[in-house]
Formats: structure tokens, sequence, C-alpha cells
């Protein structure tokens, strides 16, 4: 890495900066799930277990080691792997009805899978057969894949100065990533690098390859324990085998993503969910009925009642369009072309949309109706709010409504890109 390279990473690091926590290989294979009936019971099953511990995660931005490896252990990572390579192959569907599941019990865990989800999509599109084969194999045992997409510094989050060169028979990759959600836990680190042509490809590393350096260094006020900071790679010699084209499943009609954004959206429902529980159970238990009012209790008022039946009908209608995008991404899957693709992504874009306002509605309308003593901090009921402005950051609704218009209106198809 050159000297610029390391100026600028020092430049946004924060003085908390730690090295990765200490991630070994997996000794026994995870759990083997059959069906999309398995995935939604284990899925109920681990967030009982994940909500238990969210507010002092939160709180004291403690990583969630033990919670990912129960997540590893319990085959839920797996779940996208197609059948025909041993995997339960669930529908869309269900996978963002397990996202927002986990989303509702710790928001921070409902996204860190996002994207090694996402990297199995990749695999499937754009990997060869003994790529599959191996990458698939290790999915299966439990090994989490992690990220390693989005700089910092450029005109845009996705102007990659990270390279990948040929150099005799193998490669050699540069560079660094900030974003990095969920690398510090995992097994294999995904780069996303540009070769020689520009073209991306995905660069596979086993976590204890040399050259490559996890900082956490991750300080956002939301989704605070996703570990989304550092990825250095310094002169990392690459073979072949571990570079998966990646612009390819972009260059034809492909579900990457349509599935990349309905797992994002899934998070952004599963928090909206969350705030919505916190909402009424505090509400009926705590809040009091305003003095110039003759009601016993607040639960009572009209007004509240009134906000509390809006807030409900605003998340059963985001949870419903997550369906129908599910719905949509499958028939996609199932016959890609231009025209199923596209409305995979209008549809997912429709949903996301949603999702991103209802979650920060819910989230502030909260206090409204729960009251002043829900601001307290052992409650931690601002992390909702925190966690739904940070991870609907991730692309702009604004641009997901042209999208959406255009499709409608002037019967224009939208991009093919990972944000839509």
């Amino acid at each position: 890495m050159s000297t610029l390279d390391r100026r600028q990473h020092q430049s946004h690091a924060p003085a908390t900066a730690r090295p990765a926590p200490h991630i070994p290989p997996r000794r026994t294979p995870a759990r083997r799930i059959a069906d999309d009936a398995e995935a939604l019971a284990v899925a109920r099953q681990l967030a009982a277990q994940f909500a238990v511990g969210a507010v002092v995660r939160d709180r004291e931005r403690r990583l969630p080691i033990a919670e990912l490896d129960a997540y590893s252990d319990s085959g839920l990572l797996a779940i996208t792997v197609p059948k025909a390579h041993g995997g339960a192959g669930v529908s869309n569907v269900t996978l963002a009805e397990v996202t927002a599941t986990i989303a509702a019990a710790d928001a921070s865990l409902g996204q860190i899978p996002q994207n090694h989800l996402y990297m199995v999509e990749a695999i499937r599109l754009g990997a060869n057969a003994e790529q599959q084969k191996h990458l698939f194999a290790r999915v299966l045992h439990g090994d989490r894949l992690g990220n390693a997409f989005t700089e910092i510094g450029g005109k845009s989050p996705v102007d990659f100065k990270t390279r990948v060169v040929r150099h005799g028979d193998e490669f050699v990759l540069n560079g660094q990533k900030f974003y990095s959600t969920g690398a510090i836990f995992a097994h294999v680190i995904v780069a996303v690098a540009l070769d020689e042509r520009d073209r991306s490809t995905l660069v596979f590393l086993d976590r204890a390859t040399p050259g490559l350096q996890l900082i956490d260094d991750w300080a956002g006020f939301g989704q605070r324990t996703t570990g989304s900071g550092t990825t250095l790679f310094d002169d990392i010699v690459v073979a072949p085998a571990q570079i998966v084209p990646h612009q390819d499943v972009f260059d034809r009609p492909t579900t990457m993503g349509p599935v990349a954004q309905l797992i994002h959206a899934a998070v952004d429902v599963g928090i909206a969910r969350a705030a919505l529980a916190d909402t009424l159970a505090f509400t009926r238990q705590h809040a009091r009925p305003f003095f110039e009012t003759k009601y016993q209790h607040g639960y009572e008022d009209p007004h509240l009642i009134a906000a509390a039946g809006e807030l409900v009908t605003r998340v059963n209608a985001a949870d419903a369009l997550l369906a129908r995008a599910g719905r949509i991404t499958d028939a996609a899957q199932a016959d890609p072309t231009a025209q199923t693709v596209a409305a995979a992504s209008i549809a997912v874009a429709e949903a996301k949309a949603l999702a991103t306002e209802v979650s920060l509605h819910v989230a502030t309308k909260l206090f409204e109706l729960a009251g002043s003593r829900s601001t307290l901090e052992q409650f931690d009921f601002d992390r909702h709010w925190r966690n739904a402005r940070t991870h609907t950051l991730h692309d702009p609704v604004r641009y997901k409504y042209i999208n959406v218009g255009n499709y409608y209106l002037n019967d224009i198809l939208p991009p093919r890109h990972g944000a839509i």
C-alpha cells in the first residue's frame, strides 16, 4: 500500500481503532437446513436468543462474536445455497422473512449476513463449476463471507482504486476498503477489485492471508456492532481460482441486484417491527394521559389510539411489499429476462423505499406516543432510530422513486447494478 493510501486511512480512522478479533477456523460443520419451513422456525428461535442481549451489545458496542457463531451453527447462512449443491435453496420470500426476523431482534445481526448472502448469490451467478463446488462447501460448513466492497475518498462509493493485477501466472491485490460490514467476523474476506480491463471482480481470501489487515474502526452512531470498518490489502498474491467475475452478472439480466436490495429492505422492515413492538408495549404500560383530559390511562386517549393504528398499518404495508418483492424476485430467478429482472428490481425498490420511510417514522413516533420516560437510557429505544437512520443511508430513496416512476410512467427499465 502506498504512503498516500496509509495517510488516507489514518485520516478517517478513529482513535478507538483496534485490530480485528481473533476468529478461528470452524471445527464442526453447521446444521443443514432442509427447507423454507425449517429456515423460518430456526430464525424465530435464533431471534429470541439474540434479542436478550441486544440492548447491552448496542450500548457497550460489544461485538456479537458468540451470536455470529450461533448464526453459523444454525445453518441459516447457507439457506440460499442451491439444492444441487446441498443447500436448502429457499425462496426469496423466506430469505426476506428470515432477515427481517433476525433484524427485529438485533438490527446489526440482521445486517451482518447481508454481504455474506450477497456473495452466495454472486457465486451462484458468476463462479465456475469448480469455484462453486469449493465455495458452497465452505458456506455449508458454516464459514462466513465478509464484505470488502465500498471505498472512501473517491468521487462515489464505487469509484474503486483497489486493483488485482496479473503477474505471470498469478495476480497481486492492493487497496483499501471502508464500510466492510461483517469482515472482522468472517472466515473468508471477499474484496471487490478492478482488473486490468477495469472490470469488477470478487477476490476470495482466507482470513489468515499474508498482507490482509482487518481493523475494527467502525464508529457510526447506529448499527454499532456490524464491524463495518477498514480492510487493507498489501501486495497479496492471488491465484486465478480465487477470482470470480462480478461485472459479468450485471451485463446480463440476473437477480444479483434485486436479491441484494431485498435483504437490505428486510433489515429496515425488521427495525420497523422492533420499534413498533416497543412503542405498543411501552405505551400500553407507561404512557400517561394528558392532564387536560379525564382519561385514566394513556392508552385510552383516542389520539394515541389513532397514532398506534397508523403505525401498525404502515408496518403491515411494508411487510406486504417485502413479501411481494420476494415473490417477484423468485419469478425472475426462475426465468431471468430483461423484463422479469426489471420487474424484480422495481418491486424491491418499492419495498426498500417504503421500509426506509416506515422504519424512521415508527422509530421517531415511539417517543411521542410513549412519553418522556421512554427516553431513559436504560431502555435504549433510541437504537431503533439510530439503526434505521444509519442502515437506510446505503443508497438514496430518491433514486428508487425515480426508477419506479420511470418504469411505470415511461416504460424505462431500471439500470442493472447492486443497488437496485
